[in-house]
């Protein structure tokens, strides 16, 4: 395990401000591109699979990355099992990357804001990350990255099909917007089935908490555009945004009307504080438990619960709570068990603390009053 200083540090894409960040957590664009001339990596040997390599590495040195940390991934002697393992805990690659056997990195720009995976179904997987409800901002960010690295990579291009890629629907612009979205409310009033039918109907897909294949956990939903060509950049972005608009208004409605019957109330407001007790208290907890309990706790924040605990404090947990997150930070491989009882020693630690200086900002206000 060599990710142990990074593990310690925060993700900017994490921290819980932004536009709409009751509700949207982070928003992604992802940019396709591959080398003109040269096979797919799955359809390249490892030879061409590390000049590829090499290249990449040598020309994000030449760009606005050019500070950006590079990591081998498939490196004799280098990352284990469980730093690639963190690093997907962290969406900085993909369960696919994690997994393959070519010769594949990663470059991890400052905040981890902006990273690019080397070698995984395409040469290129450029993505933006921010805070919150930002399309543009996550667009405006990647768009001048593409622009500089066009200036010395010759990417594959076809004037009738766009930009071309391995997998036929990211042909075209090659770029994908999603965002990592809160639902709990949706969830509870069942009325989430009927919002994701009407997604799929208009070309958007929603999935679990790490991207494609992967399930859904603590209400957590990554919803993105499923093809990219027939329209612009701007076209996809647009469309993703709208449609988040009307997702985080159908939620903030669903939200309002859990408060406004006694009865829904007071079930409601039974199970967000049963959760904070709970991770306040456990001695053994699962991950899925646990991002099932915090999006409870952090919906009765946004719902105005007298909760002794900030919304960054949760997003951390998200984070950190993760099996290699864990791992990382105890410098060694754990079993499930071991996990379980670390995780929840983990986190009773950060809720005390947190609740320790709530109590302890009241008594200097009151005695300042």
């Amino acid at each position: 395990m060599q990710l142990q200083e990074m593990a310690k540090n925060k993700t900017v894409w994490l921290s819980g401000e932004g536009p709409e960040s009751e509700v949207v957590l982070s928003s992604r664009i992802r940019l396709a591109r591959n080398i003109s001339g040269k096979p797919f990596p799955a359809r390249a040997n490892r030879s061409i699979q590390q000049e590829i390599l090499n290249l990449v590495e040598e020309t994000v040195k030449k760009t606005s990355m050019s500070e950006a940390t590079f990591l081998n991934l498939s490196a004799p002697g280098g990352l284990d099992k469980i730093d690639r393992q963190f690093l997907m805990e962290r969406h900085l690659i993909s369960y696919e990357h994690a997994q393959a056997n070519f010769v594949r990195g990663v470059m991890i720009g400052p905040g981890e804001k902006i990273s690019m995976m080397i070698n995984e179904e395409d040469h290129l997987r450029l993505q933006s990350l921010e805070p919150g409800f930002a399309l543009n901002n996550a667009w405006d960010n990647l768009n001048s990255l593409d622009d500089e690295l066009a200036k010395f990579l010759p990417f594959a291009f076809s004037q009738q099909w766009g930009f071309l890629t391995a997998c036929p629907t990211n042909t075209g612009t090659g770029l994908r917007t999603s965002c990592l979205m809160h639902l709990p409310a949706l969830v509870h009033s069942e009325e989430i089935e009927h919002v994701l039918q009407n997604l799929s109907k208009i070309g958007i897909v929603a999935r679990g908490f790490y991207g494609e294949g992967t399930k859904v956990l603590g209400d957590f939903f990554q919803i993105s555009n499923a093809t990219t060509l027939g329209q612009t950049e701007n076209e996809i972005v647009d469309n993703l945004s709208r449609v988040g608009k009307q997702i985080i208004d159908y939620e903030k409605k669903s939200r309002t009307k859990l408060l406004t019957e006694s009865i829904t109330k007071t079930k409601t407001e039974d199970t967000i504080y049963r959760a904070y007790g709970l991770l306040a208290n456990a001695r053994t907890i699962t991950y899925e438990e646990t991002i099932n309990h915090l999006s409870k706790i952090r919906l009765g924040i946004y719902l105005g619960l007298n909760l002794p605990v900030d919304i960054n404090i949760l997003n951390e947990l998200l984070l950190l709570a993760q099996p290699a997150h864990l791992q990382e930070i105890a410098n060694k491989e754990l079993s499930s068990t071991q996990r379980d009882v670390l995780r929840a020693e983990f986190i009773r630690q950060k809720l005390n603390k947190t609740t320790k200086n709530k109590i302890d900002q009241k008594k200097i206000n009151k005695n300042t009053t």
